[in-house]
């Protein structure tokens, strides 16, 4: 199999780029050609401000240049990926350029999407089409996990591998493969599920309010909706992948049957209301800037924002199969459009794709759908579903009725998950080599120990698997006395342990609401014993005397980022958000965090600068509560430490946090409790100084510098500290506690909590 350590990108657009900027992330040596040099540098620009570096170092990872001038620079590319206009001349062309220059066994790829694999390589020699295929990317490539593979019948497996196993390891795709049909599969259904959702609205004259909740959250697709969808994605590109998909599918497909520009789509079109990129679409802000207007869809003119409203969807309770059941005029519209989208996708199995475990993949990973098509079928029944086709005399998919007969496209065999195949056999689905997900785990069998707030599983090998199951994973004291068993029993039955899941988020930190109650019943001393329960179950975490790694992804904030800092080692997500937040909400980080980070920074250069260093280092990455962008960038930041893994793709973390653990259990020996060298009132003046500075500049508000200044206490070790007599953990410890304790017991810092709790967001006081 081809390594693939350098890359070359042809097409700076703005999937050209976003593909470019993305395999920098993956760490390769990356050529960005376009017809001049100049929109090759403005492509790294535009990722540059798009964030599509996970570290905006690795721009420097790209070599920009032009096609006319720069082409010899691709010829020692592993991979080169043509994104230029979908016009099958000037593809060609350039393929013929390539393949001139290009070095033997390279492989050659293209992005496109509505231009099939066979007419691709028409005409060109056999040596090239042998060594290419298409690599369809969604956008942006950083974010949409999903990657539709083509091959060609002249494509060599062995280039099929090699770009299925890259995408899959370096670049963190879910790849699928898909056949050389119109569409591939992901904008085969999602573009006719569009076309459906937005002409029939319009049709029946629903507000783009109602539509939108009618047809998102009930059926785990993303809260955009369909109008709100089609604002990002953009009002006038609609029009033009909608003729093209037409114009390329056969004769008597239903996507032929909507009018790809109906006359509000044309007018939107003609004033220039775009979507979010014209600043203008089905939703705009008002003129005042103070609220939004929406697009009337009877009238095309604007009105004002309003609260949803929908008979259907408050009789139903949001339960879909309820919703589609509903006589009114939400019900009629979930049905309509729910009933022929599944329909469709039933339709289109095998043409498109062999299972239908692929096609759902398709949607949960491009489109964002919870639940891909057939297990929103099986979700809704089979036989419920045709029963309705055949009440509307349309014609049942063959597909369809097999589900119906044998009760589903899903089932479990022998503790697996199984695919109905289209010809009536029952298969497994074969998960990659690397791939282990807690969801498996449970079709297979029990946990270890289930308390409830969190589950013990095993991993196999002698490593044990803690999942949190908590509200997004927050602290309370059930799941902090869960996290003590595990430890315990894990010492008992296993030699490592794991903490992680299959969940969005790692850790959302402490559960507000349990603070705020635990002072509110016990006052001070109780929300003392809360901080004290936290502190000895996090200690318990760091001296364990077996390895104990945290499988990180989502967000770990707050408290979710203080036990990942008491493990052992850390294997994270690329896309890991961590940070001690604690300021937000007007208090210091408390479970050790402040503790932890002082030692990183005391070990790290910073300390060479003096003993002020560490303080004023950790002062200023947790005042402003600063959350990574990335795990690249936490390492950055100081979270995650040189030793600590990333892992690119989110279905491979747990394994690859148990291969870490397995590697540090051979002869593990737990750590020694450090000392903690304290600057003392020196550094307090310093940070003092910092907080005054913000304040002057209208950066932190009142109560900003007086959880600053509580914070300057702990890390400088409190009014009576020496750089020369280092404290224990424990002294550390009792001053994270005093200043949480205080600051919670002051009335702006209680405003902040309670603000914080409905809003999501921090209230500057």
């Amino acid at each position: 199999m081809t390594a693939i350590r350098k890359a070359a990108v042809i097409g700076a657009g703005v999937m050209g780029s976003g593909i470019a900027a993305h395999l920098a992330n993956a760490g390769l040596d990356v050529v960005l050609l376009d017809m001049e040099k100049k929109f090759a540098d403005g492509g790294v620009a535009r990722q540059l401000k798009a964030n599509g570096f996970m570290d905006p170092a690795f721009a420097s990872r790209i070599a920009a240049g032009s096609t006319k001038d720069d082409l010899a620079l691709i010829a020692d590319a592993d991979w080169i990926v043509e994104a230029v206009a979908e016009k099958l001349e000037i593809k060609q062309t350039l393929y013929r350029a390539i393949d001139g220059v290009r070095k033997k066994g390279s492989i050659v790829s293209s992005n496109t999407s509505t231009i099939p694999l066979h007419s691709l390589v028409e005409g060109l020699p056999a040596g090239f089409a042998a060594d290419f295929l298409i690599t369809h990317f969604f956008n942006p490539p950083r974010i949409m996990r999903l990657l539709e593979l083509v091959s060609g019948k002249a494509t060599k497996p062995e280039v099929t591998a090699t770009i299925r196993d890259f995408a899959d390891r370096g670049l963190g795709k879910s790849v699928v493969i898909c056949k050389d049909t119109p569409g591939f599969i992901g904008n085969r259904i999602g573009n006719y599920w569009m076309v459906v959702a937005q002409n029939e609205a319009i049709e029946l004259g629903l507000d783009v309010e109602e539509a939108d909740a009618i047809i998102g959250k009930p059926f785990g697709i993303p809260s955009t909706g369909i109008f709100g969808l089609l604002d990002l994605v953009g009002i006038d590109l609609m029009p033009t992948t909608l003729r093209s998909l037409q114009n390329a599918t056969p004769e008597g497909d239903a996507v032929k049957d909507y009018d790809a520009e109906p006359a509000l789509i044309a007018r939107m079109i003609a004033e220039n209301r775009l979507g979010r990129k014209s600043g203008a679409g089905f939703v705009r802000l008002s003129p005042d800037r103070k609220s939004r207007d929406v697009t009337d869809l009877k009238t095309g003119d604007y009105r004002p924002q309003k609260a949803v409203s929908s008979e259907s969807l408050d009789a139903s309770g949001g339960d879909p199969r309820a919703l589609m059941e509903h006589a009114g005029l939400g019900g009629r519209y979930a049905s309509v459009v729910m009933e022929k989208a599944l329909a469709y996708a039933a339709s289109l199995v095998p043409d498109i794709a062999d299972t239908p475990d692929a096609v759902d993949e398709a949607m949960r990973t491009g489109y964002g759908w919870k639940q891909g098509p057939f297990e929103l079928i099986d979700r809704l029944g089979a036989g419920w579903l045709k029963a309705r086709l055949e009440a509307r005399g349309v014609a049942v998919p063959a597909y369809l009725s097999l589900a119906a007969e044998k009760g589903g496209f899903y089932s479990v065999v022998d503790g697996k998950r199984a695919n109905l195949l289209p010809d009536g056999t029952i298969e497994p689905i074969v998960k990659g080599d690397g791939v282990l997900l807690i969801s498996d785990l449970k079709l297979a069998g029990k946990p270890v120990e289930d308390w409830g707030a969190a589950s013990l599983w095993d991993l196999g090998d002698g490593v044990a698997c803690l999942e949190f199951r908590t509200k997004m994973n927050t602290y309370n004291p059930a799941l902090l006395d869960a996290i003590n068993k595990a430890v315990e029993r894990t010492a008992k039955d296993f030699k490592a342990l794991v903490i992680g899941s299959d969940a969005a988020v790692f850790s959302a930190g402490a559960d507000l609401r349990v603070f705020l109650d635990t002072v509110e019943k016990g006052g001070r001393e109780a929300l003392g014993a809360f901080i004290d329960h936290g502190h000895r179950t996090f200690k318990a975490v760091k001296y364990t005397p077996f390895p104990v790694v945290g499988a990180a992804a989502g967000l770990a904030l707050g408290g979710g980022c203080e036990i990942l800092l008491h493990c052992d080692a850390i294997q994270a997500h690329a896309e890991l958000s961590i940070g001690l937040v604690e300021t937000r909400i007007g208090v210091v980080p408390g479970w050790g965090g402040c503790k932890e980070m002082m030692l990183r920074f005391s070990a790290s250069t910073a300390a060479l600068r003096g003993p002020v260093a560490p303080a004023i280092a950790a002062f200023n990455l947790i005042a402003p509560a600063r959350v990574s962008a990335s795990a690249f960038d936490a390492r950055n930041l100081g979270y995650l430490r040189a030793t600590d893994g990333i892992t690119m793709n989110r279905s491979r973390l747990i394994a690859d946090a148990k291969a870490r653990a397995l590697s540090l259990a051979e002869g593990y020996v737990a750590p020694e409790p450090p000392l903690v060298a304290m600057s003392g009132p020196s550094g307090a003046s310093a940070i003092h100084n910092i907080i005054e500075g913000e304040a002057l500049a209208g950066r932190a508000t009142v109560h900003d510098g007086v959880v600053g200044r509580a914070l300057a206490n702990v890390l400088t070790g409190g009014p009576s500290a020496d750089p020369l007599k280092p404290l224990t953990e424990d002294d550390v410890i009792a001053l994270e506690r005093e200043a949480f304790v205080d600051l919670l017991a002051t009335p702006a810092t209680v405003d902040r909590v309670k603000h914080m709790l409905p809003t999501g967001k921090p209230l500057r006081n």
